[in-house]
């Protein structure tokens, strides 16, 4: 028989245990029901991309484009996955300062169904706002693959209004306007019809119920090596630059207007300014090597990845990628883009993509 005294000393413990046991039951329980049922779970913040190669993280197809060959790729993840750059890329760097994973892009959505969560990736390098040589989908059908994920279910109301868009426009109008018209007289009355539909664009987004978007500002074109290279990567053309302000400006005022009606639901991404402030003074931001690119072909034949008929590679890498703004003739590395980064941080410019 057991000892009164010592009875009366394990109850209150035995107690205490069965309340701890019926606790975490009843834990456990609530566990499994908000994994049945999200809408109990703390809904997670989205980020849907629309664009180009600046935000593509793997749609455009391995046939079109050398960003799946080495050596793109060859600081993150450690080989090619599509990127345009040696590793990191602007969405990469907008999803860490929103503090969500990178989204999946809609090419990958069904094996990498798991991370949908956390939105999806539409941008496709060498597309642009109309269509270009590139045979992939403009910005308008981008849009459109969402709004047929949402019409599928796939996508909730509530996933919307929890959600960021990050849109990317960087140029391909513009080189695919210059390459098919013989004279550049009617550019202006172009570039007016490039914002009037990224404009149009915007609007479509909002109206599917997403929460905030921001549009990349155009990145300074005549400073890009394809361009810097007939100056052997001395300095950036101002012709081009001027055009790229022209753009921008009709932007910033199409998006002030676009926040009269939809209460600051809209923000322009500097990347002008933080491009030209990086490449003003790069050894700031451990930069050597402002205008020169990391990756070159051997010769004008050949370009970054290329390979001859026996598979061997015609292209060359610099020492350091690290020290390097720019990766191939149009795309920053990732230590650029990580200084574009940074530089917007400073300018408080990624304050107003949050909500």
């Amino acid at each position: 028989m057991m000892d009164l005294s010592l009875h009366k000393q394990l109850f209150p413990l035995l107690s205490l245990l069965s309340i701890l046991f019926l606790s975490g039951q009843r834990m456990q329980a609530e566990a499994n029901n908000s994994l049945q049922n999200p809408q109990l779970s703390e809904p997670t913040k989205k980020l849907f991309v629309f664009g180009d190669s600046y935000a593509d993280t793997g749609n455009i197809r391995k046939s079109l484009s050398n960003s799946w060959k080495d050596p793109y790729g060859i600081t993150f993840p450690g080989k090619p996955a599509g990127r345009f750059s040696d590793g990191r890329v602007l969405t990469d760097y907008i999803a860490k300062y929103l503090g969500v994973k990178t989204p999946v892009p809609y090419r990958f959505r069904k094996q990498m169904a798991q991370q949908l969560k956390y939105g999806m990736n539409f941008a496709v390098g060498g597309t642009g706002v109309f269509d270009t040589s590139t045979p992939g989908p403009n910005m308008t059908t981008q849009i459109q693959l969402l709004e047929q994920l949402i019409h599928d279910g796939l996508y909730t109301a509530s996933d919307l209004t929890n959600s960021i868009a990050l849109v990317s426009v960087a140029g391909n109008d513009y080189s695919h306007y210059l390459a098919t018209h013989a004279s550049p007289q009617g550019l202006p009355y172009f570039v007016a019809s490039v914002v009037n539909q990224t404009t149009r664009n915007l609007m479509r987004i909002k109206a599917l119920g997403v929460k905030k978007i921001i549009v990349g500002s155009l990145q300074p074109l005549g400073c890009l090596p394809q361009v810097t290279a007939f100056s052997s990567f001395q300095q950036c053309n101002a012709s081009s630059n001027t055009l790229v302000a022209f753009h921008n400006n009709l932007l910033n005022q199409a998006v002030t207007n676009l926040n009269q009606s939809w209460s600051s639901s809209f923000a322009v991404l500097n990347l002008y300014d933080s491009f030209m402030s990086v490449l003003n003074h790069p050894t700031t931001h451990n930069i050597q090597n402002q205008l020169r690119p990391c990756c070159v072909g051997v010769n004008s034949k050949y370009s970054c990845g290329s390979v001859d008929e026996n598979n061997v590679k015609m292209y060359r890498v610099c020492d350091d990628p690290k020290s390097a703004f720019f990766w191939d003739l149009v795309h920053p590395t990732q230590a650029g883009w990580h200084a574009v980064y940074n530089k917007l941080r400073t300018m408080n410019a990624l304050q107003g993509i949050q909500f």
